[in-house]
This record gives C-alpha cells, sequence and structure tokens, in this order.
C-alpha cells in the first residue's frame, strides 16, 4: 500500500481528476453500464447533488493528484429506502494493485453509520472478481444475480448485488 496517499472530502476542484478516472472506467471497462464519457458539467452536478444531499465524496489523494474516489448515493428515491445507500469506488489506472479502493471504502462505512444509514449496496458486474472480494473482504455479501440486464462492449453482461447491513 502506498504510503504517501491521503484519503479527504473531495472539493471541487478535484472534479477534473474524478471525472478523467469515470471516463476511463466507462470507455474501457464494464464497472460502469454506460457507454458515453461525461462531461465535467455532469460530474460536477453529481458532485453537487452529493454534498447537497449530506452524502459524502472522498478522494485518495496522492501528492495532489486524484488517485481514485469513493461515494455514496441514494439507492432508490422513494422515501421508504432513505436508510439504504449505494457505493461506488473507482481508482486511477495508474494506481491500482495498491490497496487504494480499500482506502477509499472504510470512510464510506464510517459516514453511513455515522449518519444513521442501515444498509449499503454495491452494483457490481459479474465478471468483476476484484471488486468482489474487495467488497466481501469489508463484509458485504451477495444478495442477487441479475443475468443480462446490461449491454456493452457488443455482449449481454449480468449485474450483482453485494449488500452490508451497517
Amino acid at each position: 500500500m502506498s504510503s504517501n496517499i491521503i484519503i479527504r472530502d473531495a472539493r471541487e476542484e478535484d472534479i477534473q481528476g474524478i471525472l478523467d478516472i469515470y471516463n476511463h472506467v466507462i470507455l474501457n471497462t464494464t464497472s460502469v453500464y454506460s457507454e458515453q464519457p461525461h462531461t465535467y458539467e455532469m460530474r460536477l452536478g453529481w458532485y453537487n447533488d452529493r454534498i447537497n444531499n449530506s452524502f459524502p465524496v472522498f478522494v485518495a489523494d496522492a501528492e495532489g493528484q486524484v488517485a481514485g474516489f469513493s461515494s455514496f448515493g441514494h439507492f432508490r428515491v422513494w422515501p421508504c429506502y432513505r436508510y439504504t445507500v449505494e457505493n461506488s469506488v473507482y481508482v486511477h489506472t495508474d494506481h491500482r494493485g495498491k490497496g487504494i479502493s480499500k482506502l477509499l471504502i472504510q470512510p464510506l462505512i464510517d459516514r453511513a453509520r455515522e449518519m444513521g444509514l442501515h444498509a449499503m449496496i454495491a452494483g457490481i458486474d459479474a465478471d468483476n472478481q476484484i471488486s468482489h472480494n474487495l467488497h466481501r473482504s469489508f463484509g458485504f455479501v451477495e444478495v442477487a444475480h441479475f443475468k443480462e440486464v446490461g449491454y456493452k462492449f457488443g455482449r449481454w453482461l449480468d449485474l450483482k448485488f453485494m449488500e452490508l447491513i451497517i
């Protein structure tokens, strides 16, 4: 694990770094079931929505560069889901395999506890064994496997939900 990584609350000046990571994920992986890169304005809107709803956005700061980010937001917007959130964790391709995602998940769990939330959901592509193992290491368990619900890169994708009761 890299010792020069600091996990901190994201700031507006981190949006470009967050956007760069997210767009790389969109264009090169099945971790996000989207095909079109996001614009700066879209990511800024996402960030402001998180902040306005008192949801956290954390970054892994590697000597001033955004090496990764994590957040959670509404699982579903209907009122009875208000104690359940869905998390997101992404690491820059140059920083993968260094334990940064582990550093980014624990603060999400801690913040969810502080907020009095009850459950955290992770929606993970069924083939993403690294993310499954990561979430399992924090106590998440698989609760659903949806067959062929996404289509990207010319093939059908399965989606798994993992859940942590906080």
